[in-house]
């Protein structure tokens, strides 16, 4: 019996890994070396739901999912790099996601969709050097109140969650991509998704040049 629980809990807490994708501008030390501050902007978030599950849900329901959840992995993001500036290893500060979508709200941008302005033109209005933004595909929402609904009207144990993080960190002072972080993540069918995006955010960490 004792032997059944170990393999059980062996299960349940598997984190398979694959294949990361990382572009790094060859001059990224001078783009840090420029940088003082970051904005993380909330990405473009999309939850893949299986067709039963969606037929549960109306389009404005899934669109709101996905905002609800974009502005979840920015918190997430923020207090991650927080962390990793007050133990000295972040090279850089990143500004607070409330001060980064208020000011882009005083602009009249929609947080959830400024792919008509240039990098540039977002860290005039922001102040910062660099920008974070980029795409997260989901099987299992982050978002308390999302996933206790998902997992209501579909079993909290449905499926094993995967989770696809692609980020770019953009110089907002001639618009270069500096870096590109792509990884996939797949869980066992205890993973939340809240421990996909703390692996994903600390395999990030020690990749980027933003981090030491």
């Amino acid at each position: 019996m004792k032997k059944i629980v170990i393999v059980l809990m062996l299960l349940v807490s598997t984190v398979s890994f694959t294949q990361t994708k990382l572009y790094v501008h060859p001059d990224a030390e001078s783009y840090v070396a420029n940088t003082k501050m970051i904005a993380i902007l909330p990405m473009k978030v999309q939850i893949k739901l299986r067709p039963k599950q969606m037929k549960d849900l109306t389009p404005e329901q899934l669109v709101q999912m996905g905002k609800d959840e974009s502005l979840d992995i920015q918190k997430a993001m923020y207090s991650w790099f927080l962390t990793r500036k007050k133990r000295g290893s972040m090279l850089v500060d990143v500004q607070n996601p409330t001060t980064t979508n208020a000011l882009l709200k005083k602009e009249g941008i929609d947080i959830h969709s400024y792919d008509d302005y240039l990098p540039s033109e977002l860290g005039e209005i922001l102040g910062v050097e660099t920008v974070i933004t980029g795409t997260y595909e989901t099987s299992k929402p982050l978002s308390d109140g999302v996933g206790v609904a998902v997992a209501v009207l579909f079993g909290a144990f449905a499926s094993t969650n995967t989770a696809v993080m692609n980020m770019d960190f953009t110089s907002t002072t001639d618009d270069e991509l500096v870096v590109n972080y792509n990884k996939k993540v797949r869980g066992s069918i205890g993973s939340d998704a809240q421990d996909l995006v703390n692996i994903l955010m600390r395999k990030v960490s020690r990749r980027i040049p933003y981090t030491k």
